[in-house]
């Protein structure tokens, strides 16, 4: 279908709870799309909460649509935000895994987004599209060589980037507990452990002539433990410097970043790339820093919110899209802009500070981040907001995904997708602009690393949706909803309680997933339970392997691919210096 039929359903007159949306424009929209980090859905006004001041997002809604079941492809970034920019199941791509690291942990590691994957990116940028990501990638960074960029956003159909190609983390704060990867620093300290033992037991070998060993062996084995202990003391010694850096392009611009400044400077590249870019057609993916740990707002916002740094940076951000949103209507885009919000997965229980949880708030849906079954770790915020093209204070109770985004925005631009590869992502605008009841997705399978933990099924003809649970998370106490004994919790293992009978939930009846059907009693269950075995039969048929981006190997740490504005290991640089202004007042 040609963009001319395309844009025909935008030239009918949309009546829907008495208002009438204006024609739209026929030139190529533009589109803002915005995405907070580890925000859960019962931190923002419009959808529950009374106590956390989030009037720019909430007004959004009111300007647009809210989707009320908004599903997160997976419960951590990584995973998440690959489905997001390919419209794929993050499987399908090699961007989960199970028994090891779930998301790239390290900027000097082979893991990432395949070169070969189609980003919604690449496809507006062969359609004439300025493309800019700013803020957050955390998809990777280099292959094989430093400078190779292989899963860099300019790698993937970003013109611009200006942001983290890695992730916010504790570390990037001096004088915060620790947060990469606990588990495995308790593993190196064993291995270092077992080779100190290894030498000595060498060298008693040697000495009581019970078996030959030459010197040279004790010598190179004692080397090798000393380079091994010093590389990793090293890598988490300057993990500040080495994991915490702020890139243009593919200069580094500060490291380690001042995270103080991180959401001035943002805001202001997020900006002035509206600025540049308003003459032509344009993509603009600002990927917040905000609400990951460390939680450090500005001046401006410390300490006025009632819940400490968690709401204080909840609010900033709130800001932050204001200003977003203004510099589209102040450049007169307002009516040619299709501008969303969501949340890469939901809020995070397990960030405490003593005692008290200190991460997100996920409303009335049970569990949270990491959590692939349960609601509170999936079901994220949903906005659009496109005046004269989609009705405004609308809900729609259908699900979706953020998968969807793609589609949508290729169709939009008049771009093609892929016919060499399965799209999971089904396109929105039928659904937005109330042409359709309902939406495209009859099934929605929820995996925790490459383990289906639930599925959801939307039972169209009667309206019900059906949620089933193979396996959840072991909750630490019992009860408390949330893995507290790591920072993470487990998709498999000991981490994990394997359902059979599956729990199966009215979530259209039982949002909470409080009360699960008796699989003995309940006349539904077994008709449920046999039509979604007969989906996931039918799905997995669809699931290829492909290499694990984050395989044991991949996910190593390699000195050689370490970005280092500098000397290394000495990386030290800050070319914002002297040319930063504080514009979130």
């Amino acid at each position: 279908m040609g963009l001319t039929k395309r844009y025909g359903i935008f030239l009918v007159l949309l009546h829907l709870a008495g208002d009438t949306c204006i024609m739209a424009s026929n030139s190529k929209p533009n589109f803002v799309l915005m995405l907070a980090d580890d925000l859960g859905i019962g931190d923002i006004g419009c959808y529950g909460n009374d106590t956390m001041r989030t009037p720019n997002i909430d007004k959004l809604a009111i300007e647009g649509i809210k989707l009320t079941q908004h599903i997160a492809t997976a419960p951590v970034c990584t995973p998440s935000r690959a489905a997001f920019v390919t419209g794929r199941y993050p499987l399908r791509s090699g961007m989960d895994s199970c028994g090891g690291a779930r998301v790239v942990k390290w900027l000097g590691e082979t893991g990432g987004l395949p070169p070969n994957e189609t980003t919604f990116a690449s496809i507006l940028q062969k359609e004439g599209y300025s493309t800019g990501i700013i803020g957050k990638w955390h998809l990777g960074l280099n292959c094989e060589t430093l400078n190779d960029h292989c899963h860099h956003p300019l790698n993937h159909g970003f013109d611009y980037f200006y942001g983290m190609p890695f992730t916010l983390v504790n570390e990037c704060r001096p004088g915060r507990l620790l947060e990469i990867d606990v588990p495995f620093r308790a593993q190196l300290r064993l291995l270092t452990q077992l080779m100190a033992i290894t030498v000595m037991t060498l060298v008693i070998v040697r000495y009581s002539n019970m078996f030959h060993i030459t010197w040279s062996l004790i010598f190179y084995t004692a080397l090798f433990s000393i380079l091994f202990f010093m590389t990793w003391y090293l890598k988490y010694g300057f993990l500040q410097y080495w994991s915490c850096i702020i890139m243009r392009n593919h200069e580094i611009i500060e490291q380690p970043m001042n995270v103080e400044r991180s959401a001035s400077l943002i805001l202001r590249e997020a900006q002035q790339f509206i600025d540049r870019n308003k003459d032509a057609p344009f993509l603009l993916f600002v990927s917040f820093l905000h609400v990951h740990t460390p939680m450090v707002p500005t001046k401006a916002f410390t300490g006025k919110s009632k819940h400490g740094p968690y709401g204080d940076f909840v609010e900033e951000m709130d800001f932050m899209v204001g200003s977003i949103v203004n510099a589209i209507d102040n450049a007169g885009l307002k009516n040619n802009t299709m501008i969303y919000f969501a949340s890469d997965h939901g809020g995070h229980l397990e960030v405490k500070d003593g005692n008290n949880q200190t991460g997100g708030w996920n409303g009335i849906y049970r569990g949270g981040k990491a959590m692939a079954g349960w609601e509170g770790g999936i079901r994220v915020p949903g906005i659009f907001r496109w005046p004269g093209v989609i009705p405004s204070s609308v809900n729609i109770d259908e699900p979706t995904s953020l998968m969807d985004i793609y589609p949508t925005v290729v169709y939009l631009s008049g771009g093609k997708l892929p016919n060499d590869r399965i799209i999971d992502g089904k396109n929105l605008m039928p659904l937005l602009t109330r042409q359709s009841p309902h939406s495209e997705h009859e099934f929605l399978f929820h995996y925790c690393g490459t383990k289906l933990h639930a599925v959801r099924w939307h039972q169209k003809a009667s309206g019900a949706l059906w949620k089933a649970h193979y396996m959840t998370p072991v909750f630490s106490p019992e009860g408390a909803g949330a893995c507290y004994d790591t920072v993470i919790c487990a998709c498999e293992g000991d981490g994990v309680t394997h359902h059979d009978p599956p729990l199966l939930f009215e979530l259209s009846a039982d949002p909470s997933e409080s009360h699960p059907l008796d699989s003995h009693v309940d006349p539904q269950y077994k008709t449920v339970l046999d039509r979604i075995k007969m989906a996931v039969v039918e799905h997995q048929k669809t699931i290829t392997a492909v290499p694990m981006q984050f395989s044991f190997l991949n996910n190593l740490w390699r000195p050689w691919l370490q970005p280092c504005c500098g000397t290394f290991p000495f990386c030290w640089c800050d070319k914002e210096d002297g040319n930063v202004t504080e514009i979130l007042q």
